[in-house]
């Protein structure tokens, strides 16, 4: 079986399960814990998050709130900040961003805005800056959408941002982009979300990285963990696990960034254009390639993959049991319900082989141009 839906979830690392299996065994004590052994596992903690930082940010501006996972993230920096005025999202917000910002409306918090996307799903940063005015209080905007890979520039968005309004507090969801961009987050970001899960580490962890002067309320009560700023004794195997996936994944990202755009290059190059569309631009991540089989349905083309022995996606899997048919992103990319019904997703991993590319193509154009002949 060939598994290239990495954006829903990677295979977990298993030489990083490897490292943290002492904190289920050995280690498993309490960090909260007055004895010695808690002691111990909260310092080691503490290298934990140092360790993580390193990655993306400067230690003296910016620290870490372990999390259960992105979605958490994103919904902790929105509903701490954004409450007052309005707040300022984009149309190509993972469901996370998107529902909590419709949220705000239905709970009278502030009033939400959303700016509207390119062609390939970057933001359209004129009108983004635009929608930013005296009373908002909070601007999101994702890194790398989760569904056609293109990469807004955050740092300078969040630049432009702050030079209209400073009191803005700027967060962006990070989890297509952590371990997988190069990228290091400038002084005008105050809040970026990552998952584990998405980069070799266990489900059930993530992180809010916020800056170090910004008073982050707490969403989760309880207990005081997290230096107050989230409850619930922390999951210290996960959170091992996922540091030491991250320092992996981290020593070989150029690399792997670099191959990886040869095998999207290849595989794009070798598409039949007579059944698939491109939709992913050439300013997106070489993890992502959204492709359509125009006037074909994308899903019934996945489950013969599927048979065939592919693992693909059709969007975002945070979104599969939404009712609506096509995909919310894809139809604010300004492209049409024929062409949105036929999306395919193809995200690849730092273990995607070339080997695997190449068989990958094969049974998209053998499927597509099958499936194309049974509906003519």
């Amino acid at each position: 079986m060939i598994y290239l839906d990495n954006a829903a979830t990677t295979k977990p690392n298993e030489n990083a399960i490897k490292q943290a299996e002492k904190y289920l065994f050995e280690n498993f004590y309490n960090p909260s814990a007055m004895y010695k052994e808690g002691h111990e596992v909260q310092s080691e903690l503490k290298t934990a998050r140092l360790n993580l930082l390193s990655c993306v940010a400067n230690e003296s501006d910016f620290e870490v709130v372990f999390t259960s996972c992105g979605t958490e993230s994103d919904n902790q920096a929105i509903f701490s900040f954004a409450r007052r005025g309005n707040a300022v999202t984009t149309e190509g917000e993972h469901s996370a961003v998107y529902a909590s910002f419709l949220e705000l409306k239905n709970k009278g918090i502030a009033q939400p805005r959303f700016a509207p996307l390119l062609s390939d799903g970057r933001v359209d940063v004129e009108k983004l800056v635009q929608l930013v005015d005296e009373k908002t209080s909070f601007v999101s905007v994702i890194h790398v959408n989760n569904e056609t890979g293109a990469i807004n520039d955050v740092n300078e968005i969040a630049k432009l941002v702050k030079k209209k309004n400073p009191r803005v507090i700027f967060h962006s969801d990070g989890v297509q982009a952590f371990g997988k961009i190069p990228f290091r987050l400038c002084k005008e970001i105050d809040l970026y979300s990552v998952s584990a899960h998405k980069i070799g580490g266990l489900k059930g962890v993530g992180a809010l990285i916020k800056r170090k002067s910004l008073t982050l309320p707490p969403y989760i009560f309880g207990g005081g963990q997290e230096n107050g700023r989230r409850s619930g004794t922390e999951n210290v195997f996960g959170i091992m696990q996922f540091v030491s996936a991250t320092k992996e994944k981290f020593l070989t990202l150029k690399e792997d960034f670099n191959r990886l755009a040869e095998y999207k290059k290849f595989l794009i190059d070798g598409l039949d254009k007579s059944v698939y569309t491109v939709l992913s631009g050439e300013n997106s991540t070489p993890y992502i390639t959204s492709i359509s089989a125009v006037g074909l349905r994308g899903e019934i083309l996945l489950h013969i993959l599927n048979d065939k022995g592919l693992i693909v996606g059709t969007g975002s899997a945070c979104s599969s049991n939404s009712k609506n048919r096509f995909s919310r992103v894809i139809l604010a990319c300004g492209i049409d319900e024929k062409t949105a019904d036929g999306v395919i997703r193809i995200s690849f991993s730092s273990q995607t082989t070339k080997e695997e590319t190449e068989k990958a193509l094969t049974l998209l154009n053998e499927c597509g141009r099958e499936l194309k002949a049974r509906m003519s």
